[in-house]
């Protein structure tokens, strides 16, 4: 790997990583409201392949970590990651493992597909039960169900569709890419 590759994937690493929270911060209002994170989840897993898409996830997740406000409503800090929806924002590094040992094995485009959808069922399942039990710890007895009512069943069908949109666009900005 020549000097000029490896300058250029640290950039698309980086650019990657503030797309997601770009995404973090557009909001489309609902009784629960939706953000695009989890497009720009998909799209960098997508553009940039599995090892250096989960990597842009650890890099957005670092920068919201030291104080950078890329998480939705911008905030940033160890108190969202801690707080009752910080585990959905760490599952989404879930989401990039699973990924990493399965696109190896994926032949097509609905195979990539199918591993992100699973991949997002185990950020909703690790969310959930870190939103339960830091609920709890708060004091607010909350169920793993009435959580999964709370915090996924609104979102299900809205994250499909982010997934399909990271695809389309995905396919169109590869060509720019290489």
């Amino acid at each position: 790997m020549t000097e000029r590759t490896k300058t250029k994937d640290l950039i698309r690493i980086a650019v990657m990583s503030m797309i997601i929270g770009v995404c973090a911060w557009i909001t489309i209002p609902m009784p629960v409201p939706f953000t695009l994170q989890i497009f720009g989840v998909f799209a960098a897993l997508k553009l940039l392949g599995a090892k250096k898409g989960t990597l842009s996830i650890v890099v957005y997740i670092l920068l919201g970590l030291v104080g950078i406000p890329v998480f939705s409503s911008f905030q940033a800090g160890p108190a969202v990651l801690l707080g009752p929806t910080g585990g959905y924002i760490i599952g989404f590094i879930i989401m990039g493992i699973l990924y990493i040992f399965c696109e190896p094995l994926c032949r097509n485009g609905w195979q990539k597909n199918l591993t992100l959808v699973i991949g997002l069922f185990f950020c909703y399942l690790f969310g959930t039960f870190w939103f339960s039990s830091v609920m709890a710890g708060r004091g607010r007895s909350v169920t793993f169900l009435s959580g999964l009512m709370t915090c996924v069943v609104p979102f299900i069908i809205p994250d499909l569709v982010k997934l399909a949109a990271a695809e389309l666009v995905s396919r169109r900005v590869k060509k720019w890419i290489k």
